[in-house]
C-alpha cells in the first residue's frame, strides 16, 4: 500500500487479512477515534478508555480472519468495546472519573449548547449500571437502534427497551431534579 494511495475500508480489510502490516495499521487508524470515544465514555477515565482500546486492536489482530467485510468490523469493534467495557465495570464499579473537558474533547468537536447540561448529563449517564450505560451510549453516541443494540450486546431486545425506557426516565428525573434544587 503506497502512502499516497486511498484505500476503501473494504480495500484495508482486504490488505490486512493478506497479512499487510500497513493495511492494519491503516485500519486502527480509521477506528482508532470511535473505539476510544466508546470505552472512554462508558469507562470515564482517559488511561482505562486508551487500554480497553488497545485491548480491543489487540483482540482484532488475533481475531482479523473472523472479519468479512467493513460493516462487519464496525460492528466487531463496538460489540467487543462494549462488552470488553462492560466487564471492566462490573469487575471494580467505581472507576476515577476523567475530567469532562478531556471526554468532551476526545468525543465532540464541537461546543456544547449548554456546557453545564452536557456535563450534568454526562454524570448521570455515568452512574447508570453498565448494561444500561452501553444501550443509553450505543442509542444516543452511535445512532444504532434496538435492533442493532440488541445484536450488538448479545441482549434481547426488549431488555435493550427496557433499558432506553428506564435510562430515560432516571435521567430526566434527575435532571428535573436538578433543575427543581437551581429554582
Amino acid at each position: 500500500m503506497s502512502g499516497d494511495q486511498e484505500c476503501t475500508g473494504g480495500d484495508l480489510l482486504t490488505q490486512a487479512l493478506a497479512g499487510e502490516p500497513a493495511a492494519f495499521t491503516a485500519l486502527v487508524r480509521q477506528h482508532q477515534r470511535a473505539v476510544y470515544s466508546l470505552a472512554l465514555r462508558m469507562l470515564s477515565d482517559h488511561h482505562a478508555a486508551e487500554d480497553l482500546a488497545q485491548e480491543v486492536f489487540l483482540q482484532l489482530h488475533r481475531n482479523l480472519c473472523a472479519v468479512s467485510s467493513a460493516a462487519h468490523l464496525a460492528f466487531w469493534l463496538r460489540k467487543v468495546t462494549m462488552h470488553r467495557a462492560i466487564d471492566r465495570l462490573r469487575r471494580a464499579p467505581r472507576l476515577e472519573s476523567a475530567a469532562p473537558e478531556e471526554v468532551a474533547a476526545a468525543v465532540s468537536e464541537t461546543q456544547p449548547a449548554d456546557p453545564l447540561l452536557e456535563r450534568r448529563l454526562r454524570t448521570l449517564v455515568r452512574e447508570l449500571p453498565p448494561a444500561a450505560r452501553a444501550v443509553v451510549l450505543l442509542r444516543y453516541q452511535e445512532d444504532l437502534d434496538p435492533v442493532e443494540i440488541a445484536r450488538t450486546l448479545r441482549m434481547p431486545l426488549n431488555t435493550v427497551k427496557s433499558h432506553l425506557r428506564r435510562s430515560l426516565a432516571q435521567l430526566r428525573e434527575r435532571l428535573n431534579e436538578t433543575a427543581d434544587a437551581l429554582t
